[in-house]
C-alpha cells in the first residue's frame, strides 16, 4: 500500500464558535479512529487556526492509543502566525514542536501560498475531514478534494 492510501488531509474553517469547540473535537476523533482501523497512519494538517488546530490536537491526543501514526503539519509560508495573537501563536508553536513533520512551502506569504498548500494536502492525501459550513477557502479545497477522488468526512453535518 503506498503513503497516499495511507494518508488523510483536514481542512476546515477558522472561526468556530466556542461551544461547538467540543463537539468538533469529539466528532473528528471518532473519523480519525475509524481512518486508523481502516490502516490510515499519516495525517497533514495545514496548520491554521480553528479547524486544522482541533485537528492537529487529535491526532496529538491519539498518539499514546496509536503510537504509529504521524502529524505533519503543512505551513504555506514560515510567517503564517506573523498577525495572529499571542495566544494562538503559543498553541501553533506547541503544535509544530510536537509534530512528527513540519513542511514549509515558501520562506514568506504570498498571494497563493494558501492555496498551494491546501493542493499539496489534497494531493498527498485519499481522506479528508473536513468542517465546513459555508462557501470560502474550505469550500474550495473541499471540491478540490472532490475533484481527485478523496474521500471526504464533513465532521459539520
Amino acid at each position: 500500500m503506498d503513503i497516499k492510501e495511507q494518508t488523510c488531509c483536514f481542512t476546515g474553517h477558522r472561526i468556530i464558535a466556542k461551544d461547538e469547540k467540543n463537539k468538533i473535537f469529539d466528532k473528528t476523533r471518532e473519523v480519525v479512529i475509524f481512518l486508523i482501523k481502516k490502516g490510515v497512519k499519516f495525517f497533514e494538517v495545514g496548520g491554521a487556526i480553528g479547524f486544522d488546530t482541533i485537528a492537529a490536537h487529535v491526532v496529538l491526543s491519539l498518539k499514546d492509543e496509536f503510537p504509529f501514526i504521524k502529524l505533519t503539519v503543512v505551513c504555506p509560508c514560515r510567517d503564517q502566525d506573523v498577525k495572529w495573537r499571542k495566544s494562538d501563536k503559543a498553541v501553533y508553536r506547541d503544535i509544530l514542536a510536537r509534530a512528527d513533520d513540519v513542511v514549509v512551502l515558501a520562506d514568506a506569504y504570498f498571494e497563493g501560498c494558501m492555496q498551494l498548500r491546501n493542493e499539496r494536502l489534497v494531493d498527498n492525501s485519499k481522506y479528508c475531514v473536513c468542517f465546513l459550513k459555508h462557501k470560502g477557502g474550505t469550500q474550495n479545497t473541499v471540491d478540490y478534494a472532490r475533484s481527485k477522488d478523496l474521500f471526504i468526512f464533513n465532521v459539520a453535518e
